[in-house]
């Protein structure tokens, strides 16, 4: 019998990705925390507003041509199948389905971690999956959690995907925050 396969899904709208989001994944991938870490492009997080938000199929394409050559990190478009809001016990359970020989953990930012108690079904995600939270600027990691939540040992990075769309706007080089593969693609 071989080996469960572990999936660590890192979540989000990836509008756009960053170096950010690859040095993370890199990250837990190093620990081995993961066989290997799903890009999820959420085509509609129900926590946060929709204005500015790049369309679905093309924030998923430019993901996996920003993560082309990357060794088990991979950009998923599986939410856009599901009912939105995309909410993630949902999506977990869809996910269980398609590949039960799999297991299934959540990477978050500390900013997410804040307002955990928000999402839907978090008591059934909790029991369920591991969560490892990672460190956000102005989130710092120190109170205790839960069992089976952890913070993941990453430096904090000063990426995001709000501050890449402020320097686009601006007319401001981008060039260190997203990949060089993507750099047309994104201004």
């Amino acid at each position: 019998m071989s080996p469960r396969r572990h999936i660590m899904l890192f979540g989000g709208s990836f509008n756009p990705i960053h170096c950010g989001h690859i040095a993370l994944a890199r990250q837990v991938l190093r620990e081995n925390l993961a066989d290997e870490v799903w890009l999820m492009v959420s085509p509609q997080n129900p926590l946060k507003p929709q204005d500015g938000l790049l369309d679905e199929r093309l924030r998923y394409e430019i993901a996996c041509k920003a993560l082309q050559g990357e060794s088990g990190i991979i950009a998923s478009d599986f939410e856009f199948a599901l009912p939105r809001p995309s909410y993630t016990w949902n999506t977990l359970c869809a996910l269980g389905h398609t590949w039960p020989d799999s297991d299934f953990s959540l990477l978050i930012g500390a900013d997410n971690w804040t307002h955990f108690d928000r999402w839907a079904h978090t008591e059934r995600i909790l029991s369920h999956h591991r969560l490892y939270v990672y460190p956000r600027p102005g989130y710092p990691l120190d109170a205790p959690l839960p069992p089976g939540v952890s913070y993941i040992d990453a430096p904090l990075l000063p990426y995001s995907s709000t501050e890449v769309r402020r320097r686009i706007h601006s007319g401001l080089d981008i060039r260190h925050w997203v990949p060089d593969s993507i750099l047309q693609d994104v201004i």
